[in-house]
Order: structure tokens, then C-alpha cells, then sequence
């Protein structure tokens, strides 16, 4: 299928030909009639993409920062391909889409096959959405007009936090897409609006539908016009939908209020406001958040949950509603706003002048959409089961040919394509396939890397008699239904850590991997026992106990990470920190036998990522992991020691090694090198010399259940014995 992208490095805005994705629990899947280019929201992402290094640094200096941190502990060259890695991702335009359900996930009950759809999907002939950001079309309202649902939304979640009331004097500053819907919508409303903008045809539109408006510019002054106009009371209320940096639009809309008069941001705007402006007159100031309530919480979005109506009235899907329902009952009139109507094709007509600003709504029609022609892979049955919702014992289905030595790769994120990507290309391993559940990040990472496959459904992988391993890295929670169908189908397995996130899952994984072909191996990417400098430290302990002291300046995630979701994400103690339990156990030679964890904090729902970790090795080795985020980045990330037999090692960052007391004092140092090449090669020595695993399994499995009662620690707070088996 095609889509739109936009490449924040180059400034490029490209057609792309990717994978069409596959709708999974909650999700619906949309082929695309038309979509609504909102010109001041996607023009903001093509001005950064096409401005310099320097004007990037200017939009957006916090970076600046962060970056000089990480060249500082991580080195030049580590920094700027993290860098290059972020800015060359393709970014999806567009959030305006209509078109028909061509299949559901499981657990979607509000749409069939054949309905017409609006969502907050991209410009592409299909799209990905969840059942929470997707409503039915009624049936008087046309796909084009029902385009403008999510810009209405927009301007409707402003209204609301606005809270006007029948009669009320309403300024809307900035005449855009969003300022002309939101001026409909108050006047539907039954209040007095004022409209104010610089453009003489955005004015005219507003004019030509009762809108008292101001011309912005020149001799004209918008603060007296609304005094005027209200009889010297003031508006009761500023909504700002204009888009500047300009500090003057906040204070210009403080002069115009009443006292105890109200402001809410809906574009963007400076914001070092006037104390003066707002106790004069007890003004409130409030800024506006997209859609509405549900709008960026992964419960709401991903996993479905809604908000009770009688607590939370208007959600993003009300909302959305609420707009078709006012198109439907003609309350609000949005064709004269198109300004144009283009096919697909003709993007960059509308982007190679879209810094212009002269085009308020442009439409992109989807002719092979329209005409009903999909792709072959597209399901047009309901409630296809995604793989982390029913396992659907696939195995009995697959082919089992295990003579291939190419790779597939399942997930095409950040970490696949900064960290594992480039190593699989430097270790010169062939990889053939490689998906995600977009489509679009697996498309440009094959472009990319020279990958000749890309999908969107890794079951054509698991079938392909040239992939003879398939590497894992999605988010944790499909980590262990992955590894079981693709140990079943005959694959070795190399999954990104965590194992398995529960006992369950492990215990899926375990009979999995003894039920498996002969000569199958399962690999986890616990590569830090491969970094040259942890070979090198293990090649210089003896066979003493040990103390080992292993610190880990995590840094701080928000709080709705998904890696925080305890069944999406695991934790991260679960999905980071068994990095270093592993790597405890690499060096001491011997099985963890019990562990003991406290952790900073104890509120309710606090992320417990601030823990240290107490280890029993069964050789008598005692190892502690200090797992923090409360640090800064600016110091190193990694530190781990040693002391055993009169002698202490230090190993910093990857970086450098130094030894006290073995001899003479040393110090080794090389390039940052956590081992992820070395991992790789011997995988591939695996899969085509039949060499051993790179890591036994019972040692996989030993880290994983040492991780899971680290948890169990937490909870208990005591020791928890980790039995053999």
C-alpha cells in the first residue's frame, strides 16, 4: 500500500510503498476513501524537517543537552548515530482519515466489515486504528465532511475547558482549520463570536456565517475591536488557536477578556506570561489537550478501556460523535472550508507550498481505495486473533524446513534499528525478512539495511524455508507466544530479553523449547556477557567467591511508558535489569540461589525502578545490582566491580577495565562495545555449524526465575529461594 511519510532529517515528504498492517486485539482496520491535510498542524513537522542542523537545535534546545550528556559517557560516534537513528525514522502524516472496515481484531463489538469509519489515521490506503479513536459514519455525512471530525474535536475539547455559556462573547485568535471549526461550533452553541486573523479569505470565511471579525495587521487593533464590540465589558472567554512563538498573542488576549474572564490554548503559543495580566483581572489560563479525555492514555488507546459517562462525560470517541452528530443535523456547514481536492499522487503539490499557509483544507482522495481493490494479505474476516490474545496452535499448519541460514526479524523499533541492525551488518549475517505490525517502520528499516522482505504478518516468515532463525523484538508481552510458535515451526529462536515476563510464560516457554525439532536452539539477548570487556574480567577470576557490586544509572521513563505496563511491559526490573543478573552470573561461573530486593518509594503505583537487588550465588558468591533512575545522565550508565582473592576490577561504562592488586595495576580500554556483535556471530555459528547455543538454556531460564522473584521480593519483602530444576 502507499503512504505518506515525512523524514525529519532530510525534510523530505514521501509516497512510500510499505506492508498493509494487520488490525490486533481492540483495533480496526480502515481502507481509505479520503484524508484531510490540516495545513498549520503537518506544517509544523515539515518546517522542522526541513530546517538545518541549527534550526533543529533552535525548535527544540532541551535536546542539545541531553546530547552533549551522552557524547560525554557514551562517546562521539554512539551519540550521532543514536541521533541520525531517531531523525532519519519515518514519521506518518496526516491524523484526518475516512474510508471503510475491512476487518476487526479480536474483541472489537462497535464496527463490522463494510462500515464507514472515521479516525486519527495517517495518510495511507489503510490504516491501523483502535475501536477508542475510531467512530462510525452516520449515513447523511460524507466521507469528505466527515474528515473534519478530529480538527472539530480539537477545536470542541478547547470549547469544553472554555465551558461557555448561551449568549457568552467568545474570541477565537487565529482563523486556521481548527479556528475556523472552533468558530462554528460556539456559534452552534448559541454564543457571540468574534473571529480575528490577518488573512482576508479566512476572515471572509468566517464572515460569510455570522462571525464578527477583526483583520489582524496593519492600523486595525483587536483588543479596542472587542472592547467595542462587547460595550467595554470584554469577551468572556479567548480561545488561541493561531500557531506562533510569539509571547504577545497570550497577553494581547488577557487585554481583551473580563475580569474573571478565561483563556485556553489550543494552537501553540509563547508562554512567559504577565503576573500583572492575569491578577489584575483574576484570569484563568488553561491549555487545551488534542481530542479529549482518553487522548494519550494506553489504557484508553491500546487496551480499550472507556471512561464511565456519568464521571467522564466527553472521552475522544464522544467527542468525535459529537461533531458527526452536529454534520449530520447541518449545525455546522464545513464544505465551503475545503480548499482544494487532489489525488494521492499529487502530494507534493500540496507540501512543496504548504509553509505558504495559503490553503486552509486540502482533500487527498484514494482512488484505488475508492474502487474497492485491497492486496491480497488484507483479511476481510472478523476477529482475526492476534498471537498475544489466542495462541491459535499454529504449528499444525506450518511447514517445518530447517535447512535455511538466513534471518527474519520480528519488530522494527528504535533498538532493532540503531543497535541490532547495524551489528547483523557488520557481522555480515543475512537477513531475508523483516516485520512489524505497522508495516512502515519494517518497510524503511528493509530499505535501509538492504532487507528484501518486509510484512506485516510474521507468519509468512515462519513459513519461509530459507529463514532458519527468527529474531524476536517486540514488546515483552509477545516475547514468549513469538518464541513457541517459532520454536514449533522448526526456527531457531533469538528473543530480545525478557524471557518471559511470569512463571506461566516461562513455563509455556520451557515445554516449548523440550518439545522442539532436534537441533532447534532458543537464544536471549543477554548480551553483556559478550562484551569484550566482561570476557576479559571472567577470564581473570579464579575460582573464589566473589562480591559483586553492579551499578546501573537507568535514568527516569514517564510514568505511562509501556515498559512500566505490568502486561504489556513487565517492569523494568523485569525488562532491563535482568541484563545484570545474567551478567552476575556469567562472572561468578554459579546459579542464583536467593534474592532479597527493597526498592526508593513505596506509594501506590510508584515504578519500581529505584531497587537494589541482593544475590546468593550457590558457589558462596554475594552479588548486589543497584538499579536506579533517580540519577542524572550525564554520569556513566554502566559500572560494575569486582572484589575476590585480594583483588578488585572495575569495569566502567564498556569503556575501560582496571585491576587492583592482580600484579601490576592496569588499565584496559577500547571502543564502547556491549557485546551485541559477538552475540550475533555466534548465533549464526549456530544455526549453520550446529555449534552448542551461546548460552544454555537452564542458564536462560535461572536468570529469568532469579528476575521474577525479585518481584516477588518486593512484594514480601524477605528472601526468596530459587530452587533448581
Amino acid at each position: 500500500m502507499k503512504q505518506l511519510t515525512q523524514n525529519l532529517r532530510t525534510g523530505e515528504t514521501l509516497l512510500e510503498e510499505v506492508p498493509v498492517p494487520h488490525p490486533g486485539p481492540g483495533e480496526v482496520l480502515i481502507r481509505t476513501r479520503c484524508t484531510l491535510v490540516s495545513a498549520g498542524t503537518e506544517r509544523m513537522l515539515v518546517r522542522f524537517g526541513r530546517a538545518g542542523w541549527i534550526g533543529k537545535i533552535r525548535q527544540q534546545p532541551d535536546k542539545v543537552g541531553q546530547a552533549l550528556d551522552k557524547i560525554r559517557t557514551d562517546g562521539l560516534s554512539s551519540t550521532l548515530r543514536a541521533v541520525k537513528g531517531k531523525l532519519n525514522a519515518p514519521l506518518p502524516l496526516g491524523y484526518c482519515n475516512a474510508g471503510t472496515v475491512v476487518a476487526v481484531g479480536a474483541g472489537v463489538h462497535s464496527f463490522a466489515v463494510g462500515d464507514r469509519a472515521v479516525s486519527n489515521g495517517p495518510h495511507a490506503q489503510y490504516v491501523r486504528v483502535p475501536e477508542n479513536l475510531t467512530v462510525r459514519i452516520p449515513d447523511s455525512v460524507s466521507d469528505e465532511e466527515a474528515t473534519f471530525t478530529v480538527p472539530g474535536a480539537i477545536g470542541l475539547q478547547g470549547i469544553r475547558l472554555c465551558n461557555p455559556t448561551l449568549g457568552e462573547t467568545i474570541v477565537v485568535a487565529g482563523l486556521g482549520l481548527i479556528g475556523q471549526l472552533t468558530a462554528r461550533l460556539l456559534l452552534a452553541n448559541g454564543c457571540r463570536v468574534i473571529g480575528l486573523d490577518p488573512d482576508e479569505e479566512r476572515i471572509r470565511l468566517a464572515t460569510d456565517v455570522g462571525i464578527r471579525t477583526c483583520r489582524v495587521g496593519g492600523k486595525s487593533d483587536p483588543v479596542r475591536f472587542v472592547q467595542e464590540t462587547t460595550g467595554g465589558r470584554g469577551a468572556d472567554a479567548v480561545l488561541l488557536t493561531a500557531a506562533t512563538e510569539d509571547d504577545g498573542l497570550v497577553h494581547q488576549a488577557a487585554q481583551m477578556c473580563r475580569k474573571r474572564g478565561r483563556i485556553v490554548l489550543i494552537g501553540t503559543a509563547g508562554l512567559h506570561l504577565r503576573r500583572s495580566d492575569f491578577y489584575e483581572k483574576e484570569l484563568s489560563f488553561q491549555v487545551s489537550r488534542s481530542y479529549g479525555p482518553g487522548r494519550y492514555d494506553p489504557r484508553y488507546e491500546e487496551k480499550g478501556y472507556d471512561y464511565p459517562p456519568e464521571h467522564v462525560r466527553w472521552t475522544v470517541r464522544r467527542n468525535f460523535e459529537a461533531v458527526l452528530e452536529l454534520l449530520a443535523d447541518r449545525r455546522i456547514d464545513v464544505r465551503p472550508l475545503i480548499s482544494e481536492r487532489l489525488p494521492l499522487e499529487g502530494y507534493r503539490k500540496i507540501y512543496d507550498r504548504i509553509e505558504t499557509g495559503q490553503n486552509l483544507a486540502t482533500l487527498l482522495d484514494f482512488p484505488e481505495a475508492a474502487e474497492g481493490k485491497q492486496p491480497a494479505s488484507v483479511p476481510v474476516v472478523e476477529n482475526r486473533p492476534d498471537v498475544s490474545t489466542v495462541f491459535p496452535g499454529f504449528a499444525a499448519t506450518t511447514v517445518v524446513r530447517r535447512n535455511g541460514t538466513a534471518w527474519g526479524i520480528v519488530g522494527a523499533g528504535n533498538f532493532v534499528r540503531s543497535t541490532l541492525l547495524p551489528a547483523l551488518k557488520e557481522a555480515r549475517i543475512p537477513v531475508k525478512h523483516i516485520v512489524s505490525r505497522s508495516g512502515l517502520t519494517a518497510a524503511d528499516a528493509a530499505r535501509k539495511a538492504g532487507i528484501p522482505v518486509c510484512g506485516s504478518d510474521y507468519r509468512e516468515m515462519l513459513n519461509d524455508p530459507e529463514i532458519g532463525l527468527v529474531l524476536i523484538a517486540t514488546r515483552h508481552d509477545l516475547h514468549v507466544p513469538l518464541a513457541v510458535e517459532a520454536l514449533k515451526a522448526g526456527k531457531h529462536v533469538y528473543v530480545e530479553k525478557p524471557l518471559a515476563l511470569d512463571e506461566d510464560g516461562l513455563s509455556r516457554l520451557t515445554e516449548a523449547y523440550e518439545n522442539r525439532p532436534e537441533g532447534i536452539t532458543l537464544t536471549t539477548g543477554f548480551n553483556r556477557r559478550f562484551a569484550p570487556l566482561a570476557v576479559r574480567l571472567k577470564g581473570m577470576l579464579d575460582t573464589l567467591p566473589k562480591n559483586i557490586v553492579v551499578t546501573v544509572n537507568a535514568g527516569a521513563l514517564p510514568p505511562d511508558h509501556w515498559t512500566h505496563d505490568p502486561e504489556t511491559g513487565g517492569g523494568r526490573i523485569a525488562g532491563e535489569a535482568c541484563h545484570w543478573i545474567d551478567l552476575c552470573g556469567f562472572l561468578t561461573g554459579s546459579r542464583i540461589v536467593a534474592v532479597c530486593a527493597d526498592r526508593l518509594g513505596e506509594t501506590v503505583g510508584h515504578p519500581a525502578d529505584n531497587v537494589s537487588i541482593l544475590m546468593r550465588h550457590a558457589d558462596g558468591s554475594r552479588a548486589t545490582v543497584h538499579y536506579f533512575s533517580n540519577g542524572h545522565r550525564s554520569f556513566p550508565k554502566e559500572r560494575i566491580e569486582v572484589f575476590s582473592g585480594g583483588k578488585v576490577f572495575v569495569l566502567d561504562n564498556w569503556k575501560s577495565l582496571r585491576t587492583y592488586g592482580a600484579g601490576n595495576h592496569h588499565r584496559y580500554r577500547t571502543r564502547q562495545d556491549k557485546g551485541h556483535r559477538t552475540l550475533l556471530l555466534r548465533l549464526q555459528e549456530t544455526l549453520c555449524k550446529g555449534e552448542t547455543p551461546p548460552i544454555p538454556f537452564e542458564s536462560l531460564a535461572g536468570t529469568t526465575r532469579a528476575t521474577l522473584a525479585v518481584a516477588e521480593s518486593l512484594r514480601q519483602r524477605t528472601w526468596i529461594d530459587i530452587p533448581p530444576k
